[in-house]
């Protein structure tokens, strides 16, 4: 059984910055990002997966956020952040996090989700 616990969404101005946490309990094998703004379906942001060992990962992005956003880890807390900048409004949505055991498998866990909202 995996556990995420999610921080660090607000409200923020145009333009301006944010980093997302999401830290897990127990092993997982990917994590991601995926965020729901209001009337529109869940959509996938970014996403990490493991390499051999637990130190190197690739990543892949949205193209929605595909140079403004980074996803990273820090595996002294088992903890995956997304780091988001020059938001814009239409970045405004419930972030979530999502893990998975294995790299081919489906998020099977999922956090309790953190509200990101940009006023223009």
């Amino acid at each position: 059984q995996v556990q995420l616990v999610e921080s660090g969404g607000g409200l923020v101005q145009a333009g301006g910055s944010l980093r997302l946490s999401c830290a897990a309990s127990g092993r997982t094998a990917k994590m991601g990002w995926f965020r729901q703004a209001p009337g529109k379906e869940r959509e996938f942001v970014a996403a990490l997966r493991w390499l051999t060992t637990t130190t190197t990962y690739t990543t892949n992005y949205a193209d929605s956020v595909k140079g403004r956003c980074t996803i990273s880890r820090d595996n002294a807390r088992n903890t995956v952040y997304l780091q988001m900048n020059s938001l814009k409004p239409e970045d405004t949505a419930v972030y979530y996090c999502a893990a998975a055991v294995t790299v081919t498998g489906e998020y099977a866990y999922w956090g309790q989700g953190t509200q990101v909202t940009v006023s223009s």
